[in-house]
């Protein structure tokens, strides 16, 4: 080929598939390198004129669609003999179901359990089929109902389900998507089909998810699930009427799948269906050439693929590197990656050439969010009692709690006829208390419809019983028991500010760009390929889950609504990340000692002025008992402000509901977005879901807590909370003006800075003790994560340098290797149980072949075995980044390691130490290097480099000026970059860490085998419907 030709790309494909959105947007990509001219055969040519004619090019895209000459395609490619992107003679395979699973089974992918009934004519009776009333017989080969029959010709789309007569019968019929429907039910058909030949198999309970992935070449696979039509068979579209999709990470065995499936079919672009059934993966349906619709992130890598693809078939000369910047992108605004990211003291030493990352793993605090509350009640009200009844099964001592849309609104409906409608003239004192409840059940009442509308993961109430008196039983023989009095707590705030979803977000984003040295935006691509394995765990709070999801938006630049996001990628592990039962004990102390030393001003004297955080109570302000009534005094300044702010509102309200209905604001489109509502602003109304009514209830809530002035006591465990909601205010609230606020946020951050880290031990023996307990589970699997990926890296290194010796190894020596990992693995299975973290014991099998699929080079494709990334988030609350924190930075003082040195260097230390609060999205990062020039039994070969962020950063709070404005304007703080904890040059050695910290954490063989996360885990009240009413049409589950 002559220097300086275009390449040529010749579409021969039906104008309808050639000009469909996907294959235009990346044949422009294509031309847009500039190396290509791109050849359109159009129908006419196709159809009428002889191949002979048809223009000549070195390279083809073509497949088949309804109404396409294939053979005279191919007679093309004989003559011609063009560079093929999918081979055309294997495309007949795909039209005959039969032929795919035949060719699916010999290069050994799951498919299904299956059996064939082919007939010759229709209604042909076969010796070898029996039908039963629940059950269908193939040669012998019984099939249960629920199964599955699909017609043996590929363009035939009638699919259908069989249910057992136990959950009802019936069939259901799924068909290419109409309109909104992609599936009927017939509850009279009870009998099979008989005028053609059909495959029957098993049905795979996937959990209503079907997960198309999508090749380019078999190296790079893209994957989306999609509501199964089974489920209900209502599309689920988005506001722009596009279906919506779920982003997927598909597992090391399903990246081999989709590799194997390639090389099988010779189709480099090609689409098929897995179901993820129960742990393990099965390939259902393969549909040759299809593309992902509008991704623009897949047709930039599809092009960037292709275009690698064509240059080495054609043009070897050329280089197919990918140019920083794609062609397409030259004239778009570069995007401010380091928005909200301040860039720390310099997180990211110099690596040797010889270093390479192995693992990120990093534990992150939540965004920003509303403040938490609680609101307790004594209550003796009949109609409350009984709902309490009707929900813990009648057991007159057993607790309830309120958490579903049902529930909350049947409490919503009784405190409605409840609350006093009018509120009557001055009262005497003895009325002060009714006054009080009245309030509460008010309170009560508006938290409840704050927000027009249930989700469970911001509300939640409690009913305890308190007293109770005995009753006669109905039937006159003897006697009930009967709740008089209970008491009511609900627990509400807490939730995702947008400025809490825009920090996650950019967190994930400055992640992807500076976590993974080397790869430039490569995180995406090293994510879609074999090299990247990620999970992402979340407490089981809804703002720990929503930061999750939106962090994972930021990181893998996804796009779309965040509940997609969250039921798809992220697993709920609240025995890891929520939690302190076990500490509760401890902290108490802490928080009495501290009280002592806060409320006597004794000074504290410091006998070790070089390292001045191994006193007790490090970090009270000297002053403290003489700030406390300072605390006080402004506390009632900002709640009398509010006071008379709701006092106008509910006058308001009161002339409003004689008049008509006033609509409640809806949180689920709050939560949607990621902008402040700017009318509300404009309106001088509190920002977010919160009325006055409750932004005056949580500060009266405050003042009360704080100073009890019958018995002039402070309580300082006050403090935090008080702390907590000026820092809201002022964020989010500015524009109230609010006179002092800024003063008592000085006050209150001077008193919490002492309070909010000594409650997590008064002094770094206690810290050490209280943190080890509350992270114990937390610092195992991160020991798990950790050896996982030093067992990864040295079977490639073995492998690699089993190469080196013999390049030309046979089958036979890989397959010697491959029998040395497995039992290799297995050891580890019976000896420590390093694996058995994160797999069960039944998986084993599973174990082996995935660690043989990531290793073997004859599966890779590559000369030596590419390196392998693992990365895994761990999403928490506060108290478990303080736990973890205190037990990487006093370590040593354990009597055990008398003599060793902290992890965290002394200068790392001093920081810390004053860095008294560790603030929204604050993170520690440990990042495990393997430098691949030392010997394998060398300590230093695997180096963990820590380090940590305290998140986002209050000084624009403090200052004023016009960085401080925007950020005001925007709600949002910015977070701060991650800073060093050791010593520039020092090397922390894996062996060291584990040394260091193996005690403090939950040995590997303790913990539970992991469960699959879950499709759909019932969270959003639409999809959770949809669910709860598939999950009662399924008995067959239950058996």
């Amino acid at each position: 080929m002559k220097m300086g030709k275009k390449v040529t790309i010749g579409v021969c494909v039906m104008e309808k598939k050639a000009f469909s959105g996907p294959m235009l947007q990346i044949l422009e990509r294509l031309q847009a390198f500039g190396e290509f001219e791109i050849v359109h055969f159009g129908d006419k040519v196709i159809l009428e004129e002889p191949i002979e004619r048809w223009p000549v090019c070195d390279c083809l895209i073509a497949f088949y669609s309804s109404g396409y000459p294939l053979e005279k395609a191919e007679a093309y490619a004989a003559l011609r003999k063009p560079f093929l992107v999918n081979e055309l003679g294997q495309q007949h395979l795909l039209h005959d179901r039969r032929e795919v699973y035949e060719r699916l089974e010999m290069f050994g992918i799951p498919v299904p359990r299956y059996a064939l009934v082919n007939r010759e004519f229709p209604n042909q009776e076969l010796d070898y089929f029996v039908e039963e009333e629940d059950f269908i017989e193939v040669h012998g080969n019984k099939f249960w109902k629920p199964f599955v029959e699909k017609p043996v010709h590929g363009d035939d789309h009638g699919i259908m389900i069989y249910y057992p007569s136990s959950a009802g019968g019936g069939m259901k019929e799924l068909f290419r998507k109409v309109g909104n429907r992609s599936s009927e039910f017939h509850q009279e058909v009870r009998r099979v089909r008989r005028e053609g030949s059909y495959i029957y198999e098993e049905f795979m309970p996937t959990g209503g998810t079907d997960v198309k992935v999508y090749t380019v070449g078999p190296e790079y696979a893209h994957a989306e699930a999609r509501k199964s039509p089974v489920v209900d068979g209502v599309v689920m579209r988005n506001p722009d009427g596009k279906e919506v999709r779920y982003p997927v990470l598909l597992t090391p065995m399903e990246k081999e799948i989709s590799r194997e499936i390639c090389i099988a079919f010779q189709q480099a672009v090609c689409g098929f269906d897995l179901l993820r059934s129960e742990g393990r993966s099965y390939v259902c349906d393969v549909n040759g050439w299809s593309f992902v619709k509008n991704s623009y992130k897949y047709y930039d890598d599809a092009a960037c693929v292709l275009r690698k693809m064509f240059l080495d078939a054609k043009a070897p000369h050329l280089s197919s590197t990918i140019p920083p910047i794609l062609p397409w992108k030259v004239n778009e605004p570069v995007q401010p990656s380091e928005g909200l990211t301040r860039q720390g003291s310099g997180i990211i030493g110099t690596f040797g050439q010889s270093e390479e990352l192995r693992c990120v793993i990093a534990i992150i605090r939540h965004g920003d969010r509303t403040p938490k509350q609680k609101v307790k009640l004594k209550v003796t009200e009949e109609k409350l009692l009984n709902l309490m009844l009707k929900y813990n099964g009648g057991r007159p001592r057993a607790e309830t709690k309120l958490k579903s849309a049902v529930q909350l609104q049947d409490l919503l409906d009784a405190t409605r006829i409840l609350v006093p409608r009018i509120r009557p003239g001055r009262e005497s004192d003895s009325e002060a208390e009714d006054i009080e409840h009245a309030e509460k059940l008010r309170q009560v009442k508006a938290v409840l419809e704050e927000g027009g509308h249930f989700s469970g993961i911001y509300r939640k109430v409690q009913l305890k019983p308190l007293k109770w008196v005995k009753v006669a039983k109905n039937n006159g023989e003897g006697e009930d028991e009967k709740p008089v009095e209970a008491l009511m707590i609900l627990k509400y705030g807490g939730v995702l500010t947008h400025a809490g979803r825009n920090q996650a977000e950019e967190l994930g984003r400055y992640f992807r760009n500076n976590m993974y040295p080397g790869e430039g935006t490569g995180l995406l691509r090293l994510h879609s390929t074999y090299r990247h394995d990620l999970k992402i765990y979340s407490s089981d709070e809804g703002r720990v889950q929503m930061s999750a999801a939106a962090f994972a938006k930021g990181l893998l630049d996804l796009e779309g609504q965040l509940t997609p996001i969250l039921v798809s990628l992220v697993s709920k592990d609240s025995s890891m990340l929520d939690g302190l039962e076990n500490a509760s004990s401890e902290m108490e102390e802490a928080k009495a000692r501290l009280n002592e030393i806060i409320t006597s001003g004794i000074k504290s004297v410091n006998i070790n002025p070089e390292k001045p955080w191994m006193v007790d109570g490090a970090g009270v302000h000297p002053n403290a008992s003489e700030l406390l009534p300072e605390l006080v005094k402004l506390t009632k300044k900002v709640t009398e402000q509010v006071r008379l702010l709701a006092k106008d509102e509910s006058e308001e309200l009161a002339e409003a509901s004689s008049t008509g209905v006033i609509l409640p604001y809806d949180q689920a489109k709050a939560l949607g977005k990621t902008n402040i509502d700017v009318d509300r602003i404009a309106a001088g109304l509190p920002c977010g879901s919160e009325g006055f009514l409750l932004m005056f209830a949580r500060w009266r809530k405050l003042q009360r807590d704080l100073y009890n002035e019958r018995k002039e006591r402070f309580d300082i465990t006050q403090i935090p909370d008080v702390y907590d909601s000026c820092k809201y205010d002022l964020l989010h609230n500015a524009h109230l003006n609010l006179e002092g606020l800024d003063e008592l946020f000085k006050v209150a951050q001077l008193l919490a800075d002492g309070v909010i880290p000594n409650e997590y031990g008064i002094n770094p023996k206690q810290k050490l003790k209280i943190g080890s307990k509350i992270a114990r589970r937390l610092l195992g699997k991160i020991l798990i994560d950790l050896r996982n990926t030093r067992e990864e890296a040295i079977s490639v290194a073995e492998l690699k340098s089993a190469q080196d010796i013999n390049p030309s190894v046979p089958n036979g020596g890989r397959e010697e290797i491959d029998q040395r990992f497995k039992s290799q693995s297995k050891m580890e299975l019976a000896g420590k149980g390093s694996f058995t973290s994160e797999k069960s014991m039944d998986q084993e099998d599973d174990e082996d072949k995935e660690t043989k699929y990531r290793l073997d080079p004859k599966y890779a494709n590559v000369k030596t075995p590419e390196r392998h990334v693992r990365t895994r988030l761990y999403f928490t609350s506060e108290s478990h980044i303080h736990s973890l924190m205190n037990v990487l930075r006093y370590c040593n003082l354990d009597e055990s390691l008398q003599g060793e040195d902290s992890l965290v260097c002394d200068s790392a230390l001093e920081r810390l130490c004053k860095t008294k609060e560790l603030d929204y999205m604050s993170q520690i990062v440990l990042r495990l290097f393997e430098n691949t020039e030392v010997a394998l039994e060398d300590p230093k070969r695997f180096r963990i480099e820590m380090t940590f962020s305290r998140g986002a950063d209050l000084s624009p709070l403090e200052g004023n000026d016009s960085e401080a404005a925007s950020f005001h304007q925007e709600h949002t703080l910015p977070i701060m970059g991650p800073e060093r904890l050791q010593e520039v040059g020092s090397c922390l050695t894996l062996e060291m860490m584990e040394k260091m910290i193996r005690q403090f954490a939950m040995p590997a063989e303790d913990f539970p085998p992991p469960s699959i996360p879950q499709g759909f885990s019932g969270y959003f009240s639409k999809s959770a419907a949809v669910l709860e009413r598939l999950v009662n049409l399924w008995p067959f589950n239950k058996h």
